[in-house]
């Protein structure tokens, strides 16, 4: 599915210990989603600069994962790098297999594994090319080995490609669900899996451009980002290619375009020799484009596009903000409670959360109309309390702002957590005067908010009294609290 509006509760229920072996890029990625998803996190990585380079990762993803949401990830876990396999998989229940791409590589490390795990955690090998039947080889326990196939960077990127044994990876599923994640499960064994498969394809036409002299690596980037890569990012392959066919749909699309396939434009039963001629070519050329941001400074662009993006999903809950709007039923359950008096000292915690890196300006903090968007979010949880929610705007009634002025008292930064508390200095008739104060984990005040509304009717569009469940909340409501 593409987009539905089934956002089921996908909250942890309860934090695992996770052994990660191998702290590259996908290994450190792995120790970050589950890390900062409140599990915590074994790494056993023989290179001496595993800790640093998994720290650095660390701080990217503390700085982007949690800016996907509008409320509190759960407590981050606690983080160990460990001086043997042993150590790090002795009290594990998913243990993620991160190392080189070389298949007796794995089957020595599995095996190491398998000699020191329980014989019921879940060993899932992050391989983007290995069948499970070849990483179980020779083992002993085959049914606990899995392909959990993910995609960089792992803590932003929710998709994740699970092979196995059908008991283990529905057990996968049910874990993975609960890290925010989705996991795609691959029907039959297959080299590649499914993503790779089609990421090989583009890849093979890229390789023929460049080396054929089409098109620079600049070019193809473009051609990918400006065009179809828009496309894919919400809607895929087939569903762009249904709305083609236009009112016909699928298959006249296919009658259409078929006939096509046939005809020599492709090279993907071939791939140009890698000679040091093509790989200087297209190093060059990579470094023309790119090669004036640093490793560093490409990840926070890459990943501040990526919730951009993703959070631009959410508006339309379609695609990967589906999935982001699921968590966020859950996270809302730890993060606000609901159940909680209406208000104590007449004062409320409406927000707590994140400030996600798309809400920065060029000044590099947030900018004014995002304080404007986290008041208001603070209003709706107060009026939601009230009994003005989904269902009373439904029935046709709501609340207008009418006036909001905003105080900037200090800067707020991509990552930082913030608490907003609300307070009704007015709960009178048709009025509602409501009062936020922004705080920092600190507790000092980096913004005030001071909104007035009026109970409107939406088909007269005209301002009237309010009807219930609100009109008897507002008469229980006592402002001398």
């Amino acid at each position: 599915m593409s987009a539905g509006l089934d956002h089921q509760d996908t909250s942890s229920t309860m934090p695992i210990t996770v052994a990660v072996i191998g702290g590259g890029v996908i290994g450190g990625g792995w120790a970050a989603r589950f890390l900062l998803m409140g599990c915590d996190v074994n790494i056993y990585d023989p290179d001496s600069g595993a800790e640093r380079k998994i720290n650095q990762m660390l701080v990217n993803a503390r700085r982007s994962l949690p800016g996907l949401y509008e409320h509190m990830l759960p407590t981050e876990g606690v983080i160990q790098f460990c001086s043997s396999i042993a150590d790090a998989v002795s009290n594990a229940s998913w243990i993620s297999e991160s190392v080189p791409e070389r298949l007796e590589v794995k089957h020595s490390t599995i095996s190491e594994i398998q000699s020191h795990c329980n014989k019921d955690a879940i060993i899932a090998s992050s391989t983007s090319g290995f069948k499970p039947s070849e990483l179980q080889h020779g083992s002993s326990n085959p049914q606990q080995i899995i392909v959990a196939h993910p995609f960089n960077p792992v803590y932003l990127i929710p998709l994740v490609e699970l092979v196995g044994e059908s008991k283990t990876t529905d057990q996968a599923r049910a874990i993975l669900s609960q890290l925010g994640m989705h996991p795609l499960v691959v029907r039959k064994e297959i080299d590649a899996h499914i993503a790779d498969r089609l990421l090989e394809a583009v890849w093979r036409e890229s390789l023929w451009l460049v080396n054929d002299g089409i098109a620079s690596t600049s070019e193809i980037d473009d051609a990918i980002r400006y065009g179809f890569g828009l496309r894919w990012a919400q809607m895929g392959l087939f569903e762009t290619y249904r709305m083609a066919g236009g009112e016909a749909g699928m298959a006249h699309f296919m009658a259409q375009f078929g006939p096509a396939l046939k005809w020599p434009w492709t090279k993907l039963m071939d791939v140009p020799e890698l000679s040091d001629q093509l790989i200087t070519t297209i190093a060059d050329q990579s470094d023309k484009q790119s090669g004036h941001y640093s490793i560093t400074e490409l990840e926070h662009i890459r990943d501040d596009n990526l919730v951009a993006m993703m959070r631009a999903l959410k508006l339309k809950d379609w695609g990967a903000g589906n999935l982001l709007n699921k968590v966020d039923v859950g996270l809302q359950k730890t993060s606000v409670k609901s159940t909680e008096p209406l208000f104590e000292c007449n004062e409320m915690l409406t927000i707590h959360r994140v400030i996600p890196s798309s809400w920065l300006d060029f000044n590099g903090h947030m900018n004014d109309s995002h304080y404007a968007e986290v008041f208001s979010k603070a209003s709706d949880m107060i009026l939601r309390r009230l009994g003005a929610d989904p269902d009373y705007v439904a029935r046709g009634y709501s609340y207008f702002t009418v006036d909001l002025k905003i105080d900037y008292l200090n800067e707020c930064h991509a990552g930082d957590e913030i608490t907003v508390f609300t307070s009704v200095k007015l709960a009178e008739g048709k009025k509602l005067d409501l009062y936020h104060e922004m705080k920092d984990p600190s507790g000092n005040t980096v913004a005030t908010g001071a909104q007035f509304l009026l109970h409107v009717d939406l088909t007269s569009r005209k301002s009237c009294m309010p009807e219930e469940p609100v009109a008897t909340a507002l008469r229980n409501f006592d402002l001398k609290k």
